[in-house]
């Protein structure tokens, strides 16, 4: 019995060295001294006890219960005194701090605008790996083997028929092979070319569209883009068609719109010609429709395709690629 109660003290000093709050120490004299506590029980039973122990046995289970509430209380005081000090030290009824809220990049904004467009006019979204063969990426698309766009410095090869997609026209080959005619989508995604300064990263952005039916002329596709240019920058910026070459249409041209910067007048940002290039398009070349065997002679349509980052710089007035990546808070804060 003498040993039950030292150990009811041993225990209950512990667990007040374990308290951290006023709660916890107030819950610990309930456990110890309260009407049903270790303490409280014990001295009921000092009774049961021979005579000739009692008294002994009860002054010292007096002492305990006297030292436990002695060390309970201290510690009521020490906790509400920290509390105390906490609580002038904070004005509690100033409002909370809020919790800085993140925001969309600027080339996911502009990618969403551009895909918005796009699907008011009709067009679904389409993706495709990262990772192409040399048959998606190149051969499908009427780029044969001895073409400049294989060159080493513009392509990043994993294997000797693997690379890293250099635009996002391998997925109308996939969606081609997949879907009868018509055919209307467009394929936002990230892109990898050996390339790097003020104006190219090796990582960037294209969305390519794509449009194939029957009947589908050169007016469709200057339609389309027009109400795009519109839509992305506004009514009175104006759009020219330059011919150009492209190996996966025909005819291929490169779209101008009139300088956003100066309205035409010239300035630096467009070398003072008052247009810039945004996009390159043309008809879909007759090839493509034999590599997907879509019926010869009787399909027809457009495709297009446009860097994110370019349409991104120009509508935000973004001198320089390379800010995009570079994760300056005070640049993304912006948007």
């Amino acid at each position: 019995m003498e040993t039950s109660i030292e150990q009811i003290l041993e225990e209950a000093l512990k667990a007040l060295e374990d308290a951290s709050d006023v709660e916890t120490a107030k819950a610990l004299s309930v456990r110890y001294l309260g009407r049903k506590g270790a303490v409280t029980l014990f001295l009921r039973g000092i009774s049961q006890m021979p005579p000739e122990k009692r008294a002994a046995m009860g002054k010292r289970a007096n002492d305990i219960k006297n030292t436990i509430d002695t060390a309970l209380k201290d510690a009521v005081q020490r906790f509400e005194t920290a509390q105390k000090g906490l609580e002038a030290r904070i004005d509690v009824t100033l409002p909370g701090r809020p919790v800085p809220l993140g925001s969309l990049h600027p080339i996911s904004l502009v990618t969403q605008e551009i895909c918005d467009i796009f699907v008011r006019l009709g067009f679904d979204i389409v993706e495709g790996p990262d990772v192409e063969s040399d048959w998606y990426n190149f051969e499908a698309l009427n780029i044969p083997k001895n073409h400049p766009a294989r060159d080493m410095q513009d392509t990043f090869y994993v294997s000797d028929n693997i690379v890293l997609r250099t635009h996002t026209s391998p997925v109308q080959i996939r969606t081609m092979e997949k879907q009868p005619l018509p055919v209307a989508v467009i394929a936002p995604g990230k892109v990898y070319r050996r390339d790097s300064d003020l104006t190219h990263t090796p990582m960037f952005h294209q969305v390519e569209g794509l449009l194939v039916d029957r009947q589908i002329s050169f007016g469709d596709l200057k339609g389309v883009l027009t109400t795009f240019v519109h839509q992305m920058f506004d009514e009175r910026t104006s759009l020219r068609f330059r011919p150009s070459f492209f190996p996966f249409t025909e005819p291929s041209a490169e779209v101008d719109i009139l300088c956003v910067m100066c309205r035409g007048a010239g300035c630096r940002v467009c070398s003072q010609t008052g247009w810039l290039e945004i996009l390159g398009s043309g008809m879909v070349h007759p090839a493509l429709y034999e590599n997907v065997g879509y019926p010869a002679g009787q399909s027809s349509g457009f495709a297009f395709g446009m860097g994110v980052e370019r349409i991104a710089m120009l509508k935000y007035g973004i001198d320089d690629i390379r800010k995009y990546f570079e994760n300056d808070i005070r640049f993304l804060r912006q948007f």
